[in-house]
C-alpha cells in the first residue's frame, strides 16, 4: 500500500518541499506562518505506530521546521500539536504565534475564517521556506 494524502490536507495547504520522512506543506492561510510536516507511510494516525527511528526522524524533522520557521518568521511562540480530530492521518502542525496576532493568545483553530495568500504573497512564503529549510 502507498502513501496517500487525505484530501483534505491537500485542500488546505500547498507543499513546501520533501524531508526524509516527511513533506512539508503550507496552510493556506495568510494569518499565521502555519506549516504542517506529514509522514509519508500509508495508514499512519499516531505517532506510535512508527518505528522508534521513525519517531526519532519525526522529531528531529519537526525541530528542524520549527527551527527554521522561528528564524524566518522571528515570532513570540511556536506551537506544534498533532490533533488529527478532523483528519485522523498523522500530521503535526507548526504555527508560528505573535502576541497580538488574530487569534492570540487562543488556539487558531476555529477562530477565524481562512484568509488564503494571494499568488504573490504565496510565492513569497514558499520562496522563504524553502530557503530556510535548504
Amino acid at each position: 500500500m502507498s502513501f496517500v494524502l487525505d484530501p483534505r490536507l491537500a485542500a488546505d495547504s500547498v507543499p513546501v518541499l520533501d524531508g526524509p520522512l516527511c513533506s512539508v506543506r503550507l496552510i493556506n492561510d495568510a494569518r499565521y506562518p502555519w506549516c504542517l510536516l506529514i509522514p509519508r507511510l500509508p495508514d499512519l494516525r499516531e505517532i506510535h505506530q512508527l518505528a522508534e527511528a521513525r519517531q526519532q526522524q519525526l522529531w528531529r524533522e519537526s525541530s528542524q521546521l520549527g527551527a527554521a520557521m522561528m528564524r524566518s518568521f522571528d515570532g513570540h511562540k511556536l506551537n506544534v500539536a498533532a490533533l488529527g480530530n478532523v483528519v485522523p492521518q498523522l500530521h503535526v502542525h507548526h504555527i508560528v504565534r505573535f502576541e497580538g496576532d488574530d487569534a492570540w493568545p487562543a488556539p487558531v483553530w476555529g477562530r477565524h475564517p481562512a484568509r488564503p495568500y494571494d499568488d504573490a504573497a504565496l510565492q513569497q512564503r514558499l520562496a522563504v521556506l524553502r530557503a530556510a529549510l535548504d
